[in-house]
């Protein structure tokens, strides 16, 4: 029980690293004296990363806890752990302020499936980077709804736009929490061992808390749909993954699952082929009615193909710049070789989903839709590492084998590294000073064990004596 709680107040304790380092390095909005005052990035990197080695090691920690397996604490320790996240700065990506600006967008009439937020124009289309400024929305109907109804009372107030969006993902991210045990439980799957995986992973809290990503929204509409298809509830899963995959389209192969899992609940009397014409003609009826309420129109259809980033770090895009650069081509002949590797990638992807559908007996539903999600984010056109959480949550609830569980937590490890607290790419000094923190945090890291192992040995004695 001591170690229990010296490995939550480790990860409480990087938590806090994070969030200080935030206001020194990471995405703070430009254009306002306070932030700009605060502004001390290699101070702040530094804690930035001595907090992320503590939160991870903590995270580790935990999870080779026997003691751990309670639900309930798990759900207190993703509360303890993400408490600091809430009061920082937005952190690791400035995509909320391009989601402020969108909902600003449609409130005054603009179609943000035609223009970036450079139309927009303003205090609030500064905070977007360059990049995006003529960038048309990539997300659905629901989500600009929702955008639209956050901006609409804020009254020009970015930091609470900010807050707003921030509390609408933790929204998300507790849902998330509540309903993975559930699936976790029809898999066979310890619920604790789940909840550890995919909410207290410290990928998760520093994406979907400090970044206030629409992702947390999503994943857990998605998840609570595929925990309302386990209950034997079609229709309600089919309306919930639907909303889901209005934020963000890839959630929209959870529909594939609940098909399956509708027709395996009914002793073989549903053919799949029926169950997902069922689902299918539902969920076609609630996107037309959803995408009428939020009344942006079907552009989201045309915006599925918005323009990647040219530097992006997927494996296509790494593998279309390298055989650019071996054939010595640029300009059109770049643009070939990147569409054609990013054209292997969706045969690649469609090979995966063939060999999960051949073998999806044996997998299961869960397991099968997070294989087809992770090939998806990995030979798909982009890459950014929060995108893994949409395949990590139905593995953690499926994946009972061992070392798939520490391969994905190893992953997850990795990606909660590899992105600066400011969002923008590194360069030889902030990595030179990442390192150092994270350095400085595995060495706290290890006193901190040292002096908790000696007290909870001294303390074994003593209760077997009672």
């Amino acid at each position: 029980m001591l170690k229990d709680h010296a490995a939550r107040l480790t990860g409480f304790a990087g938590s806090c690293l994070i969030a200080l380092g935030g206001l020194g390095a990471g995405a703070l909005p430009v254009g306002i004296p306070f932030f700009a005052g605060l502004k001390h990035v290699r101070i702040g990197l530094f804690a930035v990363y001595g907090g992320l080695m503590l939160l991870l090691l903590a995270w580790w920690w935990l999870g080779r806890l026997s003691a751990a397996g309670d639900t309930r604490a798990m759900w207190r320790t993703a509360a303890l752990w993400a408490a600091p996240l809430l009061v920082a700065p937005p952190m690791f990506s400035r995509d909320v302020y391009s989601y402020l600006a969108q909902g600003l967008m449609l409130g005054e009439g603009m179609d943000v499936y035609q223009a970036g937020p450079s139309a927009l124009g303003g205090f609030f289309a500064e905070q977007v980077p360059t990049i995006w400024q003529h960038t048309p929305s990539p997300y659905g109907p629901v989500f600009l709804l929702t955008a639209q109804l956050v901006t609409a009372p804020i009254a020009g107030h970015l930091l609470t736009g900010v807050v707003a969006m921030r509390l609408l993902a933790v929204g998300g991210l507790a849902l998330l929490a509540y309903v993975l045990p559930t699936l976790a439980t029809s898999a066979g799957v310890p619920p604790h061992k789940a909840l550890w995986l995919a909410v207290l992973n410290p990928l998760v809290l520093i994406h979907f808390v400090g970044g206030a990503h629409n992702d947390a929204l999503m994943v857990g509409l998605l998840a609570a749909g595929l925990a309302a298809a386990v209950r034997n509830r079609p229709l309600v899963a089919t309306l919930l993954i639907v909303a889901a995959g209005l934020i963000k389209a890839p959630a929209v192969l959870g529909l594939v699952a609940v098909a399956v899992i509708w027709a395996s609940r009914i002793d073989g009397r549903l053919p799949r082929l029926r169950a997902s014409a069922a689902v299918g003609a539902t969920a076609a009826a609630a996107t037309a009615v959803l995408t009428q309420i939020a009344g942006t129109g079907y552009g989201w259809i045309a915006a599925l193909d918005t323009p990647i980033s040219p530097q992006n770090l997927s494996l296509t895009s790494v593998l279309g710049r390298w055989t650019a650069g071996l054939l010595r081509e640029d300009g059109v002949g770049e643009v070939f070789a990147l569409n054609l590797w990013r054209w292997l990638g969706v045969l690649a992807t469609l090979v995966v989903a063939g060999l999960v559908w051949a073998c999806l007996d044996r997998l299961g539903p869960l397991y099968g839709l997070g294989l087809v999600l992770i090939a998806l984010v990995a030979f798909g056109p982009a890459l950014r590492p929060w995108y893994l959480i949409w395949g990590l949550v139905p593995l953690a609830a499926a994946a009972g084998h061992r070392w798939v569980r520490r391969a994905l937590a190893a992953v997850c490890g990795v990606m909660t590294l590899v992105v600066l607290p400011d969002g923008f790419a590194v360069d030889g000094g902030e990595l030179l000073l990442a390192t150092l923190g994270g350095l400085a945090g595995c060495a706290a890291f290890l006193a901190v064990r040292l002096a908790a192992a000696p007290a909870a040995d001294r303390l074994v004695p003593a209760r077997a004596a009672r």
